[in-house]
């Protein structure tokens, strides 16, 4: 079952008040935000994957890596939010692997408005508010990113 689910990364990024970075997508009409995540490149480690997809969604690396997750996740999408991605027949879901960095640039550095962009806009928001600004499917898997991270917001 788990080649049902396509290996990617996650980000979570802080700022020195311990915010949050999320981007609203420009695919999905709901108006939900995200960190950033992307898949992992055949023979690409997770931990160069991440570096990768950091540079391709907010267009800077000034970041610290503080902390990787234990675990893997595994989340389901929708069939119909499948049907618009462009591996959305070969896969039910995603696995992914989680990371946290503390942004060491300045707001400026950061540019959604990449070679191939997937966010509209970009905020800094509180931890606290993170799963209520998340699609549905994804918060339980925020949940679980949250809490294994929750010493980063002691």
């Amino acid at each position: 079952m788990s080649g049902k689910y396509r290996s990617c990364v996650g980000m979570m990024i802080l700022n020195d008040t311990n915010k949050i970075l999320v981007g609203r997508r420009l695919d999905h009409p709901s108006g939900f935000w995200q960190m950033p995540q992307g898949g992992i490149d055949d023979h690409e480690k997770p931990e160069e994957a991440v570096w990768r997809e950091m540079m391709e969604e907010i267009g800077t690396n000034n970041a610290k890596l503080i902390k990787s997750t234990n675990q893997w996740y595994k989340y389901e999408i929708p069939k119909e939010t499948l049907k618009t991605l462009p591996w959305g027949e070969k896969y039910i879901g995603q696995k992914q692997k989680w990371f946290a960095f503390r942004f060491t640039g300045k707001a400026g550095d950061i540019n959604v408005n990449t070679n191939n962009p997937e966010f509209s806009e970009w905020k800094w928001i509180l931890h606290n508010s993170l799963v209520d600004n998340i699609v549905p499917f994804k918060r339980k898997l925020y949940k679980n990113v949250l809490s294994e991270f929750k010493n980063l917001f002691n």
